[in-house]
């Protein structure tokens, strides 16, 4: 690069500005997380089952458990109360002091002489806030590092419907190639391209060139593949869009003797799924014409994930040397949980944490239904009542939100439970035995029955199990309902030590490529507005020589 730009440092009591902080920092992480690996493994669906809160000291629950929810919305951001016990505070303190900081950076603190053109109406066609927010940041320091680095070709891996791509394309005029695994994607983002492409050419003055993006649809399945097909579309110059349907078998060493008139080229990524980061990554390392990255990954639960310490092979996770050779394993569960963000539990409701905590509970206990009634259901199927979770939550929002409506102190009248679920005349008599103490909780208790009842009723249609009898449902409801107070404080627990997570898999991704420190210049940089975009945080990195292999 012409000039590279200064080095970020990661702040708070650990760094990651060199190849020893960082080491540093991931044997930190390692030491905390695997103190606590109990708490990470559980999985909520077995809260009652496995009795999940007699992983927690007593004393924790004992005082959480009173406390209003938005404390406990807090604590994963490190929030912590003098009224807790101090092994508590510790817990929490040294979590948070253990993540990396999230807080968005502006992008000229990267690159000084940086512009962020805003993404106007035809641009933005189809984009929510979200998307817009992450394209506007984005494409600015992807065009500034392509300005930096003498490259006027941007691969962007994983594209979607196009937008980073039309973007650099159309407020940039660099030469786009969007890869995508979706042929629907790719015919999206030639459509969109080609409607943008008239309103930029009625605006544009006198032989302006006007850059469209091509779609190349691959299914990238090894970096060997993201190779060859980066390459071989770079060099294509013939027509506007090549799509190339067919895995490339090419191996690196192939590729490289064959990329005479192949542009130095940025190879971009905005939330490129589990490997395709990965993956981003190694063809960066390996390609010579590929001059710089910019990639900011999600769905850590998708990564592969290889306990051996054998070098040859390429697994998503560990990629760096020290993480290979490190005691810490994940696994799914615990990478599932790295998507956890702290500013979004600090930014959520009251009302919609209930919720959230309501549907934990619902869950777990519907666990509990399949045990006792379908056992070989729970047996066979590791993916149990994901299905139409999102319908489930769904509808019992919509429930939650017509309560919300009417008087606090007049929620759900009898006659309107009866009318609204006409099944359950035989159950009404039997919950009223149930000792809730006060009018308002014996309500809320039946409310939460009703709840209870319509969830695990969807669950069991989706599944294609038999019914239950509403008098067997209320005998399990009944023997979970006093423990689902501790449901709220074990799952804020749970999620503090997911972005701890998070940060040691984004230290692996930034440890590989310090470890060939001689030939590359890396840095992690929160791009985005984390309550906007929780996955914020950009792997950058450049060339600092003409050669490179991988190690």
């Amino acid at each position: 690069m012409a000039a590279a730009p200064a080095s970020v440092g990661c702040g708070g009591a650990y760094s990651c500005e060199t190849a020893e902080r960082t080491r540093e920092w991931m044997q930190a992480l390692a030491t905390f997380l695997g103190r606590h690996r109990p708490l990470l493994e559980a999985h909520v669906v077995n809260f009652f089952k496995d009795r999940l809160w007699e992983l927690v000291d007593a004393e924790w629950m004992e005082c959480l458990r009173r406390e209003p929810v938005e404390s406990l919305l807090k604590l994963p951001s490190g929030c912590v109360q003098e009224h807790w016990p101090a092994t508590l505070r510790e817990f929490v303190l040294t979590a948070r002091s253990l993540v990396i900081p999230r807080e968005q950076k502006a992008p000229q603190s990267l690159v000084s002489d940086i512009h962020v053109a805003p993404v106007g109406t035809v641009l933005a066609q189809g984009m929510n806030s979200k998307k817009k927010h992450e394209i506007e940041n984005l494409a600015a320091v992807v065009h500034a590092i392509a300005k930096r680095c003498g490259a006027k070709t941007v691969v962007d891996v994983g594209s979607g419907q196009g937008y980073l791509a039309q973007a650099l394309s159309f407020e940039y005029q660099l030469r786009v190639v969007a890869i995508d695994a979706s042929s629907h994607h790719a015919s999206v983002t030639i459509a969109r391209a080609e409607r943008i492409k008239k309103h930029y050419a009625a605006k544009c003055v006198e032989k302006q060139l006007l850059m469209v993006p091509r779609a190349v649809t691959c299914h990238v399945l090894s970096s060997d593949t993201l190779a060859a097909v980066t390459l071989d579309a770079c060099k294509d110059d013939n027509g506007e869009h090549v799509r190339d349907t067919k895995t490339s078998t090419k191996k690196i060493t192939q590729i490289q003797e064959s990329t005479q008139g192949t542009p130095p080229l940025i190879l971009a990524g905005l939330h490129a799924c589990g490997d395709l980061s990965v993956n981003m990554l190694r063809v960066f390392v390996s390609c010579e014409q590929v001059k710089a990255l910019v990639s900011i990954g999600c769905c850590y639960n998708l990564l592969s994930e290889d306990t051996y310490e054998d070098t040859d092979t390429c697994p998503g996770f560990p990629m760096s040397k020290a993480a290979k050779h490190s005691e810490l394993v994940l696994g799914k569960s615990i990478r599932d949980l790295a998507c956890q963000s702290a500013e979004r539990w600090r930014n959520l409701t009251m009302d919609i944490a209930l919720q959230n905590f309501d549907v934990h509970a619902f869950r777990a206990a519907f666990q509990m239904v399949l045990e006792k009634y379908f056992p070989e259901v729970s047996r066979l199927s590791p993916s149990i009542g994901r299905q139409g979770k999102a319908l489930r939550r769904q509808r019992l929002r919509k429930v939650v939100e017509s309560q919300m409506t009417t008087k606090k102190n007049d929620d759900f009248s009898c006659s309107t439970l009866k009318e609204q679920n006409k099944n359950t005349n035989d159950v009404h008599p039997v919950i009223h035995e149930v000792d809730t103490g006060p009018d308002d909780i014996h309500q809320n208790a039946h409310q939460k029955f009703i709840l209870f009842k319509d969830f695990t009723l969807s669950g069991l249609g989706r599944l294609g199990c038999g019914s239950v009898e509403d008098t067997s449902l209320l005998e399990i409801w009944k023997d979970v309902q006093p423990f689902s107070e501790y449901i709220g404080p074990f799952w804020c627990l749970r999620a503090a030590l997911g972005p701890l997570v998070e940060t040691y898999i984004l230290l692996d991704r930034l440890l590989y490529l310090q470890e060939r420190s001689n030939l590359v210049e890396a840095l992690l940089f929160p791009l985005f507005d984390p309550t906007i975009s929780p996955r914020n945080m950009a792997v950058i990195a450049w060339k600092l020589c003409a050669n490179s292999s991988e190690a």
